[in-house]
């Protein structure tokens, strides 16, 4: 069978999937690299990327008219499983993002990660683009519902990550750019009250970014780390198994 033959049959794209490829090439090369030619890592490593290309292949067999009739219920049971996290789930670093059913203990957020984009997909595949204002308050709606469940478990950066994959979806499907810039103008004009509701990890987050000098030993030890290895490689690095900075 040609390549072409069994690639159509998975429902695969040739140069997507040698794209995907040459990163995950590139990716086992660099960890082995960094890590110092340390092959636990690497297997590690390899291991969770044999079962993200397993996922990819399974997830391309299902029609996209499958997918699209099970987005609202994903969305809804991930809305039940942020509700539920915030009730009963598993506290770890002073902070609620686990569900923990014995057998599996996940975060749901991570599932709204796939769940919200599709949502707003479904919402917006049955009306004439762009959206009327009532659709586009429901998807706004439901970015808004998302995030917030987030946010106070707390798990910020996730959320800004969520509500931003949604927020994409809106400009995909005709959002004017004048209320994208409208909308990011008024984040800016919002950020002391944000900051003031900010808990004191997230400000020492953004204080050790501006500053990593101030932790060098803990959450700026990362960025310090960076700093030296662009310093001492250059642009082109130290080469294959050269690093010094991990």
């Amino acid at each position: 069978m040609e390549p072409r033959g069994w690639l159509m049959r998975l429902h695969l794209d040739g140069w997507l999937l040698a794209g995907i490829l040459l990163l995950i090439t590139t990716s086992l090369l660099v960890v082995y690299s960094a890590s110092g030619g340390n092959m636990a890592v690497v297997e590690r490593h390899g291991l969770r990327i044999a079962l993200a290309f397993g996922g990819m292949v399974v997830m391309a067999q299902i029609p996209p008219h499958q997918l699209m009739r099970w987005a609202p219920w994903l969305f809804i049971a991930g809305l039940i499983m942020l509700v539920a996290v915030l009730i009963t789930g598993t506290i770890g670093k002073g902070a609620r993002r686990w569900l923990d059913l014995g057998i599996i203990r996940f975060q749901p957020s991570e599932l709204m990660k796939l769940a919200l984009p599709m949502f707003l997909a479904w919402l917006y595949a049955w009306q004439p683009l762009p959206p009327s204002w009532p659709r586009l308050l429901a998807g706004l709606a439901a970015i808004a519902m998302t995030a917030g469940l987030i946010v106070v478990q707390p798990d910020l950066g996730t959320s800004l990550l969520i509500a931003a994959s949604g927020l994409f979806v809106l400009f995909f499907v005709g959002l004017s750019w004048k209320w994208i810039i409208g909308a990011l103008g008024a984040v800016i004009a919002a950020l002391p009250v944000i900051w003031h509701f900010m808990y004191d990890y997230q400000k020492q987050r953004v204080l050790t970014f501006l500053n990593p000098e101030s932790d060098p030993l803990g959450a700026g030890y990362h960025i310090i780390q960076s700093k030296i290895a662009i310093g001492s490689g250059g642009v082109w690095g130290k080469g294959f198994l050269g690093s010094t900075q991990a």
